[in-house]
């Protein structure tokens, strides 16, 4: 009897509370309801931090590590595809950075620089890329590095081709369970506003996912260890093809 009765005392004190204090309640409540939406929105768009990276291990399928140790590569077609990405997801350059932004992924200045550039632009087509990891060792360099013109053209007589600067930052938002290291987009080199030729590069390092940008000139000495991202020459050809169209198709909407 004494419980129900503190019950109902309970339930009538509530009942009774002034409008005021029911106003200020409300208000308390609905303050605290959207600060824990903010937190879980924050949360949910957050994909590049080192804790996501560390959780995104744990939950994503993993797939085959390109950390291999090098084999001599005779022929661009006898190298498995790594990992098939989608590129043409959005409208332009400045959906791409905003996407960029909200996944948390960091953006080093000259990469910045180069989503900006004019030279930089999006397929209007959605299409799946299948790329290929290699490393300048196993395109057959053995010194400590090699030029980044003689990387291209031995990676292009075997048979690989460079990859739209499209993929490097694509790439970045569909790897989000990267281990630490870093991979070199090979892809034609953009300009900064300064002249100075830069190549995307998709990296963990340690403190999150980031898209930064490397030296692109034609005697850049690369590491041969370093390991680059191309897609095979006729999907090159392919992707040069449907580009050339998305930009006829632009000049007649203008």
């Amino acid at each position: 009897m004494d419980r129900t009765a503190g019950k109902e005392v309970g339930c009538c004190a509530i009942a009774h509370c002034s409008i005021a204090w029911h106003r200020g309640g409300t208000l308390f409540i609905a303050m605290l309801c959207t600060a824990f939406i903010v937190l879980f929105a924050s949360e949910a768009s957050a994909q590049c931090t080192a804790r996501d990276v560390l959780r995104n291990h744990l939950t994503f399928k993993k797939i085959p590590s390109a950390n291999r140790p090098p084999i001599p590569v005779r022929s661009a077609d006898a190298v498995p595809v790594w990992k098939t990405i989608t590129v043409g997801t959005f409208a332009n350059s400045f959906a791409l950075r905003n996407a960029l932004d909200a996944a948390g992924c960091g953006t080093g200045d000259q990469a910045e620089e180069i989503l900006a550039r004019p030279a930089f632009t999006v397929s209007a087509t959605k299409t799946d890329v299948e790329l290929v990891a290699v490393s300048a060792a196993e395109l057959g360099f053995q010194a400590d590095t090699a030029s980044l013109a003689d990387i291209y053209a031995r990676a292009q007589q075997l048979g690989f081709g460079l990859a739209a600067a499209e993929v490097a930052p694509q790439l970045r938002l569909q790897y989000l369970d990267q281990p630490i290291g870093e991979f070199l987009v090979g892809m034609e080199p953009i300009k900064t506003w300064k002249g100075v030729p830069v190549i995307l590069t998709v990296a963990n390092g340690g403190a999150g996912l980031v898209l930064i940008g490397q030296d692109g000139s034609a005697d850049a000495k690369i590491p041969v260890a370093s390991r680059f991202l191309f897609v095979r020459s006729n999907e090159a050809a392919l992707a040069k093809a449907v580009h050339g169209l998305d930009e006829a198709a632009a000049l007649v909407q203008h």
